[in-house]
């Protein structure tokens, strides 16, 4: 049991979420012993660490929020979102690539650009497989490890032998800020075992560091614009500083709720507008489809192999730096059923709305991010020709005609879960993660992202956690 927050209490900092963020946040502040920190999290300390298994990700299971959402017009979808200490990197699937050079400094935010950002990554790192070379860590926290020998899959060498057999490169470490290409995926897994953020940050917790699980909190405490504290069903956590670490879907409903976004949002809600801001506008998450294939090679995959461990990054056309992902998934969703291939969209428009009560993803509206979603298609069938295996669906009809794949895309579209930009760094937060407007108050997670990264955004959840930590705090 831990105990409840009760109204004397005051620490000096209060993390909101033990995320994949906040459990590296609340880690590197409380290095300061005359710190007292706090970290917060809704669910359990529990997790399922099999790397192999994404039971976790499923809708209904105890450790995921299933949050729902609308990825286009008539188009449902529940989104997964880690509700354990640790976040999604305790239920996700251990991939862990950086942000490319072209996001970081695309972004234009001072201090987050490619070159001021690549020592974090190196902080938080252990590379088992490149050590201390350069732009890698051998220190940090966080094992980094690609599949090698038994623990790559049996369908790992033929997608890298199709890719190449397409002219597609080579890319040896998509970690080391190279030309996109096709390689192995590093992931956050040793022996099979997922390391989360909480199992790499906090297992060892100074005196000063309190972590509190099964405690949602339900409200910030503000006095005028200054963060005062937390609400919890347990009572009110006084604090120096409260930071929101919750995730691109809670954080800016706390900030909603608390009476910070935009006017006509929250007095529609009934609530006071105390700082009228735009969250929750303009966010983008990466669209996807999964192509359902047959396999050549049938054998199974070792039981500590990561399940989607290798990936060919591209350029569609428009964007050197790979605007497209094809991720393998070598194993099948349920027992008997087929692989598939993840067809992402990286670099989408950033259209997307979310209010106090839904979520709309506003998926493929120009012609634009629709023809670079139908290129995906077509490059991971070519893949499938190149002896990966035998394309279930589309069929060839449909995958010829754009009007015909336009709705297959539609029929079958889901989401990376990658959803970036509701409290976005310029028209929200400020360089230093401060809400704008507000005092005492600050946000560290993937919601702050100008846009969602090229790659999946994990290491660099991790990386804004480190990141923030070396800023300036009052205590």
């Amino acid at each position: 049991m831990h105990p409840a927050p009760v109204a004397d209490e005051r620490f000096d900092v209060v993390v909101v979420g033990g995320g994949s963020a906040g459990c590296v946040l609340a880690a590197r502040l409380a290095e300061k012993r005359s710190r007292r920190v706090l970290l917060l999290e809704a669910g359990p300390s529990s997790s399922t660490r099999d790397v192999a298994s994404l039971e976790a990700s499923v809708p209904g299971h105890p450790l995921n929020w299933g949050y729902e959402a609308e990825l286009a017009r008539g188009v449902h979808a529940v989104l997964p979102r880690g509700r354990v200490l640790g976040g999604s990197s305790a239920i996700n699937g251990a991939y862990f690539v950086r942000a490319t050079r072209d996001d970081l400094d695309g972004w234009g935010v001072p201090g987050l650009s490619y070159d001021e950002a690549l020592p974090f990554y190196v902080r938080s790192e252990c590379d088992l497989d490149v050590g201390s070379s350069t732009g890698h860590g051998a220190d940090g926290p966080i094992p980094v490890r690609r599949p090698a020998g038994a623990l790559i899959a049996p369908t790992t060498e033929p997608f890298l032998a199709a890719a190449a057999a397409l002219g597609f490169p080579d890319e040896p470490d998509k970690n080391a800020g190279g030309p996109p290409g096709a390689g192995l995926v590093p992931s956050n897994a040793v022996d099979g075992l997922r390391i989360s953020a909480a199992d790499a940050y906090l297992r060892e917790r100074p005196p000063n560091l309190v972590v509190r699980t099964d405690t949602p909190v339900v409200g910030i405490e503000l006095d005028r614009l200054r963060a005062v504290g937390v609400r919890t069903a347990s009572g009110t956590v006084e604090a120096g500083e409260v930071v929101l670490t919750a995730g691109a879907l809670a954080t800016p409903r706390l900030l909603m709720e608390a009476g910070i976004g935009p006017g006509d949002v929250l007095r529609e809600a009934g609530i006071r507008v105390r700082h009228d801001l735009p969250v929750g506008q303009g966010f983008s998450d990466h669209p996807a489809v999964f192509l359902p294939f047959r396999p050549h090679e049938t054998a199974e995959p070792h039981p500590h192999a990561v399940t989607a461990q290798v990936a060919l990054h591209l350029d569609s056309g428009a964007d050197p730096a790979g605007d497209l992902e094809l991720l393998l998934f070598s194993r099948p969703f349920t027992p008997g059923g087929p692989l598939h291939v993840m067809c992402a969209l990286q670099r989408p428009e950033r259209s997307g709305l979310l209010t106090l009560d839904r979520t709309e993803h506003r998926y493929l509206r120009t012609e634009a991010d629709r023809r670079r979603l139908r290129a995906a298609v077509r490059i991971a069938a070519d893949l499938l020709r190149a002896g990966l295996g035998t394309r279930i669906e589309p069929e060839g009809f449909v995958l010829g005609n754009d009007a015909r794949l336009d709705g297959w895309i539609r029929d079958h579209l889901t989401s990376s879960s990658h959803l970036s930009g509701t409290t976005a760094i310029g028209p929200v937060c400020d360089p230093e993660l401060r809400v704008r407007g507000t005092q005492a108050l600050r946000v560290v997670d993937t919601s702050v992202f100008p846009a969602v990264p090229r790659r999946g955004p994990a290491a660099s959840a991790i990386m804004l956690g480190e990141r923030a930590a070396a800023l300036r705090w009052d205590a």
